[in-house]
């Protein structure tokens, strides 16, 4: 980010004090980072969020009363809400498809490693989405369950008409989404700068009329089974 800017305001949202401690120590390392607030639930996070009104709200799914995903659906309904990046242990697959729904922008997993939590909240900030590739690897598995609708045959031929209507390059760009890579990553596979990447992603959402990268990641999977 521009050393220029205002830092990315952060709220740490998690019921594990030790958490998040650990979280403000990596976050406030950052010269373009700044963690203003904390909350140990759901509740206490929409207050602090419309007292400090961050830019980003890092978002524990489970916590005791009110849950990540019950505080994030009532965070955006705010005017000019923050960005949700959920984090998780992925307890509960079926919370993580249901913030989807809500609006999160992102999921990373607990033990990620420091630089790409780092990474996916610089990220989200900008107001792109962002999976870990293994956040993408467990909501596939829940979206493709043998109770889900996305097994069926019918859906993977609409899958694949959707898909047809694909260039190349955007197909190469959704089958490296479907694999759990961020932008830099696609870009290295591929050949091509990130911009163009985050060109043939807006394009990807477009055609495809779809509203995140797990959608995406799901469409690429119904089709290839």
């Amino acid at each position: 980010m521009d050393s220029e800017r205002e830092p990315v305001r952060v709220v740490i949202v998690d019921d594990d004090q030790l958490v998040r401690v650990v979280l403000r120590l990596v976050i406030d390392g950052e010269p373009d980072l700044t963690v203003v607030a904390e909350a140990a639930d759901g509740d206490a996070a929409i207050t602090v969020v419309d007292e400090q009104r961050p830019d980003v709200v890092l978002m524990d799914v489970r916590m005791p009363g009110r849950d990540g995903l019950s505080a994030t659906r009532e965070i955006l309904t705010r005017r000019a809400p923050p960005r949700v990046l959920m984090l998780t242990t992925f307890d509960s697959d079926a919370l993580v498809l249901g913030a989807l729904d809500a609006g999160a922008l992102g999921f990373v997993l607990k033990d990620t490693p420091p630089p790409r939590i780092l990474d996916a909240v610089r990220t989200v900030a900008e107001g792109n989405p962002v999976l870990s590739p293994a956040a993408t690897a467990r909501v596939i598995a829940a979206a493709t369950g043998p109770r889900s609708s996305y097994a069926r045959d019918s859906t993977r031929e609409a899958a694949r008409k959707q898909l047809a209507a694909l260039t190349e390059r955007e197909l190469e760009t959704a089958r490296a989404i479907a694999d759990g890579l961020g932008n830099p990553e696609i870009a290295r596979r591929l050949h091509i700068s990130i911009a163009t990447v985050k060109a043939h992603t807006g394009n990807l959402f477009a055609k495809l009329a779809v509203e995140n990268r797990v959608q995406i990641a799901l469409l690429v999977r119904d089709a290839e089974e």
